[in-house]
């Protein structure tokens, strides 16, 4: 029973971890953020860390990992391939906006550290791993001849940045983003896109 509970224990502490620099590096950014603040914020020893993480941007690139991931599986994956194409673009902003919605500082902290000098080799590849979902949805959308065939990397940039934007001003507090600007945000979206 012992090695049990001292398992779950550690569990608890890596996850601490994790939610502190979290908040730390979307309040602070990467190099503001120092190591004994984040075990501060975590309630460990600063030497606790170092048991899960070899460094502060070991423990960046697996937070990296870690939000990158949740956002690709909220977002992109189960979207029905047998709905029409406005109904899967629908789908796509309705995700969007709940994974925002429930993890706005995963957003901010995805938005931030983007393409960062820090960010390692197993980051980036999360990175174009999630790009290639996003271009494999673009393009079956081109291939039904809805949306314009342009490069989907300028696609990808006008929605997905178009939606930080809108999910920014909202952190701000310069709009709402209820239902019905969510709602009109994307049709204007999609009629820059559509065919």
């Amino acid at each position: 029973m012992g090695p049990v509970l001292a398992r779950a224990d550690e569990g608890d502490k890596r996850s601490a971890i994790l939610a502190a620099a979290l908040d730390l590096f979307v309040e602070r950014g990467y190099y503001g953020t120092a190591v004994p603040a984040v075990a501060e914020r975590a309630g460990v020893g600063a030497g606790t860390i170092y048991r899960y993480f070899k460094s502060k941007e070991d423990l960046v690139n697996e937070l990296y990992r870690q939000c990158k991931a949740q956002l690709s599986m909220h977002v992109l994956v189960g979207i029905s391939a047998d709905a029409p194409p406005r109904e899967q673009f629908h789908q796509l902003w309705a995700r969007l906006a709940d994974f925002f919605r429930r993890n706005q500082g995963t957003f901010s902290f995805l938005e931030l550290h983007h393409h960062a000098s820090y960010l390692d080799a197993e980051s980036r590849a999360m990175e174009q791993r999630v790009l290639d979902l996003a271009t494999s949805f673009i393009t079956r959308l081109q291939a039904a001849r809805v949306v314009k065939p342009i490069s989907p990397d300028v696609i990808m940039a006008i929605v997905y940045w178009s939606f930080v934007g809108l999910g920014r001003c909202a952190q701000e507090g310069r709009l709402i983003l209820g239902d019905e600007n969510l709602a009109a945000a994307e049709q204007c979206i999609w009629e820059a896109i559509r065919l």
